[in-house]
């Protein structure tokens, strides 16, 4: 990770300041979610018991008090959500010692895995779900346009549809003329469904001559495995495949986890040079207002002052990662690029990062006088680029400024509000940042996103610092939120 000023900035503030500023260091970063414990004997007794005390690099790790994990390094201070838990953090590569206990460990959190993942692929047996999805028109015309529209990428090509569900994708593909079409779903469900569904519109592909429809050019293959396993059932040459899609995107782009999967397959079957859809993922943040919170409800509740209800429905939000609408023209502050992957190239491992973003006051609206951000407000867009559909490249946004998606936005409330107001307000040298009477004009941003250590699910932490217009740091106290 390169050198970035703005990492260091958020302890800057005035000395008189009395808000807690907090930074984590460099090596704090997000990569280090999942691999530290604390080093308590309570706490240590039960790693062995402790199945959601695992991460995806196979390492043990301990949750803190409140069930979160923090941001720290073998050798740093333990710090989250302004608490401060001392030098107490090792590494725990090395516990267990003995090899019994260690087996042990490795079995229980396999087992919890294996529930997790039966879980998780249980839920979409439901057709609801599956409704939901496909009558999202952001989303599935997207992939249609990128399927149908790019004749000379899909034409004769070996497709591989990782999740296909009910196999739509692979409908698509094999409309526009794909050779052969590899759909894996790990739902046993799902993929009898898909495989009838496949039959049904005389797209099937026969495993001998005598099964079928024999008018029928039939090309979709279902598998049911998760992708990982597929070699246990299908016998497919590596680097062989020359288009992998999938809709893999969660909640905050992220959460489910399927990217890791998707970029598995690819590394094992794509061709060099072949085709991956979507091709580039974005994740976008934003500061949104008192419009993008429950007040304004619970202020006028048929004429009646309710704002009491309001004021700790908001406090209890900072805790917890909201997935709902944001409108546009409840947006503070300009929208900024929090991180960018090019699915074609990007390593596994960089599924984890930590990225910075400046947001700015909104000149439009603000007319240079004060408002409220009460917290961001992320989405993403996922782009199927001139690189591989050239006859037409398209976008599936889930942006507040667009017609609104199933994905909706994740928002992350602050703890108290941050006023802001643009660099030409005449704000008071002696007032807080981030107050009525000196409002921010940026607010600086530093967040993290890892795998958690409950599969499937993502961390996110917020670290959060206003610039006054002369200048002047003040920087909150770091917040820890929690996707599952």
């Amino acid at each position: 990770m390169q050198e970035d000023s703005l990492l260091y900035s958020f302890d800057g503030g005035e000395e008189d300041e009395d808000e807690c500023n907090t930074s984590f260091e460099k090596e704090d970063i997000v990569k280090d979610f999942g691999s530290v414990c604390i080093d308590d004997d309570d706490t240590a007794e039960e790693t062995e018991l402790n199945a959601e005390t695992y991460n995806k690099d196979k390492k043990i790790v301990m949750a803190c008090p409140n069930g979160h994990l923090s941001l720290a390094s073998s050798s740093k201070r333990i710090t989250e959500n302004g608490m401060d838990y001392g030098e107490s953090a090792r590494s725990v590569e090395s516990e267990p010692k003995d090899k019994q206990s260690r087996v042990y460990i490795a079995d229980v959190v396999e087992k919890d895995i294996k529930k997790v993942n039966d879980s998780y692929f249980g839920s979409y047996s439901s057709f609801a779900i599956h409704r939901d999805m496909i009558s999202d028109k952001i989303r599935t015309d997207a992939y249609r346009q990128a399927l149908l529209k790019n004749p000379s990428l899909l034409n004769g090509a070996v497709v591989m549809d990782v999740g296909c569900g009910t196999g739509i994708l692979s409908l698509f593909a094999a409309q526009a003329g794909a050779s052969r079409v590899i759909s894996i779903e790990a739902s046993e469900k799902m993929a009898t469904v898909a495989t009838q569904i496949a039959k049904d519109n005389g797209l099937w592909r026969s495993k001998t001559d005598s099964e079928g429809n024999k008018s029928c050019t039939g090309v979709i293959e279902v598998v049911n495995r998760m992708v990982e396993d597929l070699d246990k059932s299908l016998q497919i040459q590596p680097h062989s495949v020359d288009i992998l899609v999938s809709e893999w995107m969660g909640y905050c782009l992220l959460y489910e986890s399927m990217l890791s999967s998707v970029l598995f397959a690819r590394d094992r079957w794509l061709k060099p040079g072949g085709a991956i859809l979507p091709d580039t993922a974005t994740i976008f943040v934003a500061g949104f207002g008192k419009g993008g919170t429950s007040l304004p409800f619970w202020e006028n509740v048929y004429g009646f002052n309710m704002s009491y209800i309001g004021k700790e429905v908001v406090e209890d939000a900072a805790k917890f990662p909201i997935v709902d609408i944001i409108n546009h023209h409840d947006l503070v502050t300009n929208a900024a690029v929090l991180q960018s992957f090019d699915l074609a190239t990007m390593k596994p491992d960089e599924v984890d990062f930590t990225a910075t973003a400046e947001l700015e006051a909104k000149n439009d609206t603000l007319d240079h006088k004060a408002t409220a951000c009460y917290g961001v407000v992320l989405w993403f867009e996922t782009g199927f680029t001139s690189r591989f559909c050239k006859e037409m490249p398209t976008v599936l946004s889930t942006s507040p400024y667009t017609p609104k998606t199933h994905w909706s936005q994740t928002i992350l409330t602050f703890r108290e509000p941050i006023s802001v107001a643009s660099s030409k307000f005449t704000a008071d040298g002696s007032a807080a940042v981030g107050t009525d009477a000196c409002p921010a004009s940026k607010i600086l941003l530093r967040i993290s996103i890892a795998r958690a250590t409950q599969h499937r699910c993502i961390d996110i932490s917020l670290e959060t610092a206003g610039v006054g217009s002369d200048g002047r740091k003040r920087s909150w106290p770091v917040q820890m939120f929690n996707l599952t």
